[in-house]
């Protein structure tokens, strides 16, 4: 046990790792709101820091994405230059081997932009959440301003409560699933009718007893599908921030059991070139986890519209 400046006594290393990783992987709670709101409709307003970074991506795509093809629209260009290459690229490559395959050449353009929107926002809410931004400002407010670490009114002491990555908070991973959920109710319904598409959910012309067990099991395929979706995605991006700062905290659990800072030094030589081949490895999976979801979304919703039993 370590005895702390009031007197109190905290846990070592190893007691005090698993706290560390959460705390750098959750959203901020409601006691280190960034933006401290009043409740509306019994519900706390307050902007935490998973909100913040959902806008950050928000301004990310508007200016990334968003913007450039405005501008390449307005100047009527006939052969796209620059970053408007790259995105026609991508735009090509989703609309060709990922939407039309999937819903057909008729919906295409109805549902492409969507799966366009998925993999855009996912992409760069994957890729922004493995840039330290807070963690650099952390850094700067402490060794730079002198900041204490436990000042709870400094603003960036505030940013530092909770992890970066918005797409390992499950609430938001559920979000994009029910959008993929109603758009699945939707091109149903669009292709064959509100009533033809639940009629569509089972095969017909089976014997009746056959439906008491197989509409039960659709209904629970059908509400599977959003639920697959959320895990997947906010479970890759959360474990790879937690098998990053496992392996880290690997030099301080070792100083600590034999209380020198050698033998953390020593473990450094191993878990740092580790944890920067993690790195990589969450840099392509980064890529994947966006396309996956996507392709998963187009799937879905294209079996919604060509129905084969």
């Amino acid at each position: 046990m370590v005895v702390s400046s009031d007197g109190q006594e905290s846990g070592g290393a190893m007691e005090q790792v698993g706290d560390n990783i959460i705390h750098h992987v959750s959203n901020s709670d409601i006691h280190h709101p960034i933006f401290p709101l009043p409740h509306l409709f019994n519900i706390d307003m307050s902007v935490t820091k998973h909100v913040l970074m959902l806008w950050i991506v928000a301004l990310t795509v508007g200016f990334v994405v968003i913007l450039p093809i405005q501008r390449y629209v307005q100047q009527r260009r006939l052969i796209p230059t620059g970053l408007m290459n790259v995105l026609e690229i991508v735009v090509s490559f989703v609309r060709d081997t990922i939407v039309k395959p999937n819903v057909g050449p008729k919906w295409v353009n109805s549902w492409a932009p969507l799966i366009l929107t998925f993999l855009f926002f996912i992409f760069f809410a994957n890729a922004i959440g493995m840039i330290p931004i807070f963690d650099v400002l952390g850094l700067v407010n402490r060794f730079v301003f002198h900041v204490p670490a436990d000042d709870s009114h400094n603003f960036i002491n505030g940013l530092l409560h909770g992890g970066p990555t918005v797409t390992g908070n499950f609430n938001v991973t559920a979000a994009l699933a029910i959008i993929t959920f109603l758009s699945i109710i939707i091109a149903g319904t669009k292709a064959h009718g509100f009533i033809q598409h639940w009629k569509n959910l089972v095969p017909h012309g089976l014997p009746g007893f056959v439906y008491i067990i197989l509409i039960p099991i659709e209904i629970i395929g059908m509400l599977v599908k959003p639920f697959a979706l959320t895990m997947r995605l906010a479970a890759n991006m959360t474990g790879g921030h937690i098998a990053l700062l496992a392996i880290l905290s690997f030099m301080a659990i070792f100083a600590d059991m034999f209380h020198s800072v050698s033998a953390g030094l020593g473990v450094a030589l191993i878990s740092v070139p580790l944890a920067a081949a993690i790195s990589g490895l969450e840099i392509i999976i980064i890529i994947v986890q966006a396309y996956v979801f996507t392709l998963l979304s187009a799937v879905f919703i294209g079996m919604a519209i060509n129905v084969h039993h």
